[in-house]
């Protein structure tokens, strides 16, 4: 490899999306690197899971963008490749808020590299609720930001068949609602978390490509190749009271995919102790 620190420098790049979230990925792109980005023509990426249910996700999120990833790539005979695979529901930690987790993968062939970033944002508007009426029909679509953010409407649910997506205003929103409420007395509405009806998560798609591009620009000390970012965490921050190591990060380990070089971080979080309240010891 040679001129390590300029390989993305204008190549042509597919955003693996059908959801139309080039808008946020490609103009990052083409500011940082001079990329030319492109997206897949008729390249469907609900054949790996929809949000809405009817295709189930058969792989954890990092293995599913990576498959999106290489199969955008295969498609259109390109040898860079990035795509984004997000899910929702309950934060990790914060239990009590809904969160939007994305992964970003970027993947080179003629490289061999592949350089990956994750950002979780409670910043979401997911949610859903069994509704019988239409106040309370309009009533959670309020809470949810619409019509800027779109809607789902159905049956229930569970429910497959009776699926209404994309709605983005009121007029077709009471039309679908009053169709499925005829039929089954009941409805099911939710966000529809798909990139293009959903500025929510578009936001956080920047995020993570902003993120990404971080990890693109972090270059290895030893051999200068792209990518150079944390693949390690050691926990053991002293506490500030007792010194004994505690639950927090004390360093991050940095390595390089490609020389195998690797770099240990101390305080990343900008503290040398930790606070006696996340001591086992001074508070179990």
């Amino acid at each position: 490899m040679s001129n390590l620190e300029n390989i993305f420098e204008g190549r042509r790049v597919v955003i693996a999306t059908q959801h139309q979230k080039e808008r946020v990925i490609g103009p990052i792109l083409e500011k940082e690197f001079g990329l030319f980005s492109f997206v897949p023509i008729d390249f469907d990426t609900d054949l790996l899971g929809t949000f809405s249910g009817e295709v189930e996700r058969q792989k954890n999120p990092l293995d599913t963008v990576r498959q999106k990833c290489l199969m955008a790539m295969e498609a259109m005979q390109c040898d860079l490749g990035i795509a984004s695979e997000g899910s929702f529901g309950p934060h990790p930690s914060l239990y009590f808020l809904a969160s939007d987790e994305e992964w970003l993968i970027l993947i080179d062939k003629k490289n061999n590299l592949e350089i990956v970033a994750r950002e979780l944002s409670t910043e979401t508007n997911f949610s859903g609720l069994e509704i019988r009426s239409e106040k309370e029909l309009f009533d959670f679509a309020e809470s949810v930001q619409f019509p800027s953010h779109g809607l789902i409407l159905r049956k229930e649910k569970e429910d497959r068949a009776s699926i209404v997506k994309g709605i983005t205003d009121y007029n077709n929103l009471k039309k679908s609602f009053e169709s499925i409420f005829e039929k089954y007395n009941r409805a099911y509405v939710e966000t529809d978390m798909r990139a293009m009806y959903n500025p929510s998560r578009m936001r956080v798609i920047e995020n993570a490509t902003r993120e990404l591009v971080k990890r693109m620009q972090s270059l290895c000390p030893e051999c200068k190749t792209p990518g150079f970012s944390i693949t390690d965490a050691k926990k053991g921050l002293p506490c500030g009271l007792c010194g004994t190591p505690t639950n927090s990060i004390l360093s991050h380990i940095f390595s390089c995919q490609h020389c195998g070089f690797s770099k240990e971080a101390h305080f990343p979080h900008g503290k040398e102790s930790e606070d006696p309240t996340y001591c086992d010891y001074c508070n179990p």
